[in-house]
């Protein structure tokens, strides 16, 4: 009898290694409540599929899957609770059936997942491509990251960790910060849990959010700007992308004050020397990171000090990101691999050689990163609205006399063209309601966003509005069913 481990080829490379996946027989799933944050993933991988609550192409994309019929559940409380509605869902359930290789279901990826999740892919036959629901919590926890961090040799923001009874008691514990301190609860978003406190009035706004925690996260405030890098935790080292700049707390996008609303990559952002000790803090947290026993995704917020150039870690991200499409679209990614492809290929049971060094380095040259943006946009208005007119996804073009025109369906964002074109991915939709908070979609463009000061161009401004414009809405019913469609979307982050 052959022992068939000995038949399986190792892949040398990445050639090898692209090869390996526009060959793939075996089924693979992004199960979300959209397909933003792995968008294009299907053109790198055969057998590839999206399984989404929101469907944000009208039934045009051919490789997203999403249940016609809406069957009754538990309110969404978070994007796990969507997700473990879908894999219960029997049109989700008999479509990953129907799909079966050699007797096996497949493999699965998420945004988020919780235990819940773990239990019903493993009742699919579905094996979860990133580390257990448990540890991901552990790190995701913005106190353990810090003490990770620590371990890591990466630098933090001056702080402490410590609970905190009342304001003196907080005071107490870090008076060595100054007066001007941010306060971070272990989990949430940073937009919902991330507080700014000078003085008593502004903590008892707070004051029940931050007493309950059995520890938070108390930071010095500093002057600022924001950052992010993705990497991949793999056998061979750490795969580091490029430096990208962050969008917070913009009200053109965003209610929330800390809130993150979009990215922008491009060659030169921040001084050579930031990247670089970015680059190199990525490289440490991510050895870091397999000697806590994980492996795959991640991605990490930096915060670039504009008083004295230091660069401090921010948050980590265990997992694939909002910033994780534009990561993979960039042209130094599509030359060599995206990063999610390093991160398939922990868990696509093939020994495969890859020299990370090479591919770090080549990451690193200005010459192989183009420039890319994207807007998050959400509804900024303290209102409900019952959308009657929603612009669809695909290519619009902007007009001579600034209105915008669409242009066609599209699921590729590569083929935005020009600087007066952009990809649209419609979240809300007809028939949908617009609250404060609530996702509209994603306008990604070639070019910045941004000035070099961190403001919004003229022409973000425009493309957000003339976006806006395209929503046609009315005043909802005031019926306990509508009410309760409105509870049931609202509060909770959905990328």
């Amino acid at each position: 009898m052959k022992d068939s481990k000995k038949e399986i080829k190792t892949l040398k490379g990445l050639s090898d290694i692209r090869r390996f996946f526009h060959r793939n027989e075996m089924p693979v799933y992004f199960i979300s409540a959209t397909n933003f944050n792995l968008l294009g993933a299907d053109e790198w991988i055969k057998s590839f599929k999206f399984i989404c609550y929101i469907e944000c192409f009208d039934g045009q994309h051919p490789n997203v899957f999403s249940p016609d019929e809406e069957v009754p559940h538990e309110e969404f409380e978070s994007i796990e609770d969507i997700n473990n509605y879908l894999l219960e869902h029997k049109e989700v359930v008999d479509y990953i059936k129907s799909r079966k290789q050699n007797g096996k279901a497949g493999k699965a990826m998420f945004l988020m997942f919780d235990e819940k999740t773990e239990k019903l892919a493993k009742k699919n036959g579905l094996e979860v491509c990133f580390p257990p629901a448990k540890m991901r919590t552990f790190m995701d926890n913005k106190v353990n990251t810090n003490r990770i961090a620590e371990r890591a040799g990466v630098a933090c923001v001056p702080y402490v960790l410590s609970s905190v009874k009342n304001y003196d008691h907080m005071r107490e514990v870090s008076k060595k910060l100054g007066n001007d301190l941010v306060i971070q609860t272990p989990f949430g978003d940073s937009g919902h849990t991330t507080f700014f406190i000078s003085n008593e009035e502004e903590f008892k706004k707070h004051e029940d959010e931050i007493i309950r925690e059995k520890e938070v996260k108390i930071m010095k405030r500093i002057n600022c700007r924001g950052a992010a890098i993705e990497a991949c935790v793999t056998r061979h080292g750490t795969i580091v992308a490029p430096l990208m700049t962050e969008l917070v707390g913009f009200p053109e996008l965003t209610p929330y004050k800390g809130g993150w609303c979009g990215n922008e990559i491009h060659a030169n952002v921040f001084t050579r020397e930031i990247r670089q000790k970015a680059r190199e803090y990525t490289r440490l947290f991510g050895n870091q990171l397999r000697e806590e026993g994980y492996k795959g995704y991640f991605e990490l917020d930096f915060l670039i000090d504009q008083d004295n150039g230091e660069v401090y870690l921010g948050e980590l991200n265990p997992r694939i990101t909002g910033a994780s499409s534009i990561t993979n679209h960039a042209v130094f990614a599509l030359a060599d691999a995206p990063l999610f492809l390093f991160h398939l290929l922990e868990w696509m049971d093939t020994p495969y050689e890859l020299n990370v060094k090479s591919i770090n380095k080549r990451w690193a040259q200005p010459e192989n990163i183009d420039d890319w943006s994207q807007l998050v946009i959400k509804h900024t208005e303290d209102t409900v609205e019952y959308i009657t007119e929603a612009p669809p996804s695909g290519i619009w073009k902007k007009q001579k006399d600034g209105t915008i025109k669409y242009d066609r369906m599209d699921t590729h964002r590569r083929a935005v063209e020009k600087e007066n074109e952009a990809f649209f991915l419609r979240i809300t939709g007809e028939g949908d309601y617009l609250y404060e908070g609530a996702d509209v979609g994603i306008l990604v463009m070639r070019g910045r966003l941004m000035t070099d000061d961190f403001k919004l161009t003229k022409r973000a401004k425009s493309w957000i509005t003339a976006i806006q414009d395209q929503y046609k809405t009315t005043e909802p019913a005031s019926t306990e069913a509508e009410k309760e469609k409105i509870a049931e979307i609202a509060g909770f982050k959905m990328m």
